[in-house]
């Protein structure tokens, strides 16, 4: 019995998905924002906004979490740009926008942007 799922599964197996979140994760923190999936979006939005946050607090101990979350090149620009552009706001980072549904399936696309 499958009681209470405390995250969207995202029609993928765990590492399957830590891996799709892992990539856009990234793709967000480069680009600064990207169209997916309205879910994918639901999905992704608290986990780049708790790295943002550590990446406030700073450290050797955040930025070894976030090396290991996303890898060097974002955490260093997560730390280094990310964390000082919003020191003083205290959550909220990111934007969802609801776009027009996908043309070819139909699946609802969002644009998750940082605010």
């Amino acid at each position: 019995m499958i009681h209470s799922q405390k995250t969207k599964q995202l029609s993928r197996e765990r590492k399957g998905r830590s891996g799709l979140l892992r990539t856009l994760a990234v793709s967000l923190i480069r680009d600064e924002k990207i169209k997916t999936t309205e879910t994918k979006a639901k999905v992704l939005k608290p986990l780049v906004e708790k790295m943002i946050t550590k990446a406030k607090v700073g450290g050797v101990s955040a930025r070894r979490f976030l090396d290991a979350k996303v890898g060097p090149v974002s955490s260093k620009k997560l730390v280094e740009v990310t964390a000082l552009k919003y020191k003083d706001r205290q959550g909220g980072y990111l934007r969802i926008t609801k776009l027009n549904d996908r043309k070819n399936d139909g699946a609802k696309v969002a644009q998750i942007e940082f605010v």
